[in-house]
């Protein structure tokens, strides 16, 4: 895998199958493209072009992991944060997680009001993988929607779990660098990069636990002031 580019166009329908059409955009001697289109109700709901580059050995750097991050072991899961506002979460509470994440600082509702220019959080999937690597790059794709865009609103105090802001992915962007095992920790470094017009930009660097970047991410997302 090389990179993807998706635009997320209409809300999707959990009830109802999706239909994926797939385009042979390019096949080289070392990269590959395809386009997928998703369509549910007869209408786009998500539009895809993925890359994918044979391995080819040349110039090597990165930009550094971030220090004194704590170790994930040593960070509450997901149930432990969030216990003290069950009472806020309700049946969300007990679903299942396939992805363990664990906030590096506090949680989404501890952290309401404190402004700040990003976050981090530790996440692996919850059990063993295969080795197809094909795999472990979807998986780190799913996982890396689940937290960027909250960091677009960060600067402001405010979070997902506010009432008064409409948000949803609009687009989002990948780009990977290193091989990885998604049921490794990750280490998730975000920071919000621009908010304007009711859309907010973040970016993100997803770190193996012995430094190596693995994958860039990039997405935009409305962040819609809701009128009183």
């Amino acid at each position: 895998m090389h990179s993807l580019h998706s635009y997320f166009l209409r809300p999707g329908d959990p009830n109802a199958p999706i239909l994926y059409q797939v385009d042979r955009l390019r096949d080289g001697r070392s990269f590959t493209t395809r386009g997928v289109v998703a369509i549910q109700h007869g209408e786009v709901i998500f539009n895809l072009q993925a890359s994918f580059h044979a391995f080819e050995p040349g110039l090597e750097h990165q930009i550094p992991m971030p220090l004194n991050v704590p170790a994930p072991e040593s960070l509450p899961d997901f149930k432990e944060r969030m216990a003290p506002h069950k009472h806020l979460i309700g049946d969300w509470y007990d679903a299942p997680r396939p992805i363990d994440l664990r906030y590096v600082s506090e949680d989404p509702f501890s952290r309401s009001g404190t402004a700040s220019p990003g976050q981090q959080v530790w996440l692996r999937a919850d059990g063993k993988l295969s080795d197809d690597p094909v795999l472990h790059a979807c998986i780190a794709t799913y996982a890396s929607d689940m937290t960027l865009l909250d960091t677009t609103l960060l600067p402001h105090g405010l979070g997902w779990n506010d009432e008064g802001v409409q948000m949803a992915s609009l687009d989002h962007a990948m780009w990977f660098h290193r091989p990885f095992r998604a049921d490794d920790w990750l280490l998730y470094d975000q920071s919000s990069i621009s908010t304007s017009n009711s859309r907010g930009l973040a970016g993100g660097s997803i770190f193996t636990s012995d430094g190596q970047l693995a994958v860039t991410v990039v997405q935009e997302g409305l962040t819609r002031l809701r009128r009183s």
